[in-house]
């Protein structure tokens, strides 16, 4: 009787663990760092600045590929810095409308939205139904306060988190993202500079209101004790750049790049995040329906935008880098 045909498992790079071995360090480093990231988060805060999530996305990719060189986890500073830069310039420029002498539209997108609404005003409706009359900043949160709130801040760590994955798994896609990155980015900056816009908060802060719209951001977690940590960046922010709004373009743009390039039937399910993202700025009282319009409108111009780009260069196929997530 002829002995069954065995195959031999195919070694390795020579040096290199047992590849049961390797899965198990990696698995350990990764639920290491999950646990590292959770007490900071409860402790100190959720990472919220460029420099600061870099630095767990940076730490993240080392946990993943833990039995790789040195030089290889080098190699994400090295191919980061240049975009990681860009960015940094981006989160002090943005200040820039608050400082020039040029004047700050208010009423509007108060117009705009009463129009668009027939008279009534987005963020006045939804703090009525959701937060209560009258609605403070010190009522009591509901658990959709907390919902709400996760969505608005998951917008400092969507962007750079799609990017860190990309990396690890197709560095020309992650080229390509960053581009989107930038592009959506510095896009709005021009906006924020040549056209400042207040928000709904500051213009009933102000008194440009006849109704109080305070602003809820912060609230859906007081009862869980976490907050938002700006550890190495901070002092920049732009009250009056409410035009458009950055939070529903990149959810938009993000959900657009996976969409076109992901291939599990899950994927559809991110068509949920702008619309809760949306609903989130509305109803916090950060952004007007109107600049969330315009965000996804700078969103899809920036896909459009940079797919013809690379397609001209001829630096993509249509589906060459698709994600198998």
């Amino acid at each position: 009787m002829t002995a069954p045909l065995t195959l031999d498992p195919v070694p390795g790079p020579p040096g290199a663990p047992p590849r049961g071995l390797r899965a198990l360090g990696r698995v350990r480093a990764m639920v290491g760092y999950a646990v590292l990231l959770a007490l900071w988060t409860w402790f100190a805060g959720m990472p919220n600045d460029t420099i600061q999530v870099f630095l767990w996305l940076w730490l993240g990719t080392i946990a993943w590929n833990i039995e790789a060189e040195p030089r290889e986890h080098l190699r994400f500073l090295r191919d980061w810095a240049p975009f990681l830069a860009a960015l940094v310039v981006y989160f002090y420029s943005r200040a820039l409308a608050d400082n020039l002498d040029r004047g700050v539209s208010v009423l509007m997108p108060v117009e705009v939205d009463r129009w668009l609404f027939g008279g009534h005003l987005p963020t006045e409706v939804l703090q009525a139904h959701l937060c209560g009359t009258p609605c403070l900043e010190t009522s009591d949160p509901r658990w959709y306060d907390a919902v709400l709130t996760t969505v608005y801040a998951s917008h400092f760590v969507v962007g750079l988190t799609l990017a860190a994955v990309l990396w690890v798994r197709d560095r020309p896609a992650w080229a390509r993202w960053m581009r989107r990155l930038l592009a959506i980015s510095f896009g709005a900056l021009v906006v924020y500079v040549l056209y400042p816009m207040a928000p709904p908060w500051w213009a009933s802060e102000h008194g440009h209101l006849a109704v109080d719209l305070p602003r809820l951001t912060g609230r859906g977690w007081e009862d869980l004790g976490i907050h938002r940590l700006n550890l190495l960046l901070g002092g920049a922010s732009n009250k009056v750049a409410a035009m458009p709004s950055l939070h529903a373009g990149l959810a938009l743009l993000a959900t657009l790049w996976w969409l076109a390039r992901g291939r599990s039937p899950w994927r559809w399910l991110l068509l949920v995040y702008p619309p809760a993202m949306g609903l989130a700025l509305v109803y916090l009282s950060e952004h007007y329906v109107i600049d969330v319009l315009a965000g996804w409108a700078l969103a899809g111009a920036v896909a459009i935008g940079c797919s013809a780009w690379e397609r001209a260069r001829g630096t993509v196929s249509p589906r060459s880098a698709s994600p198998r997530g």
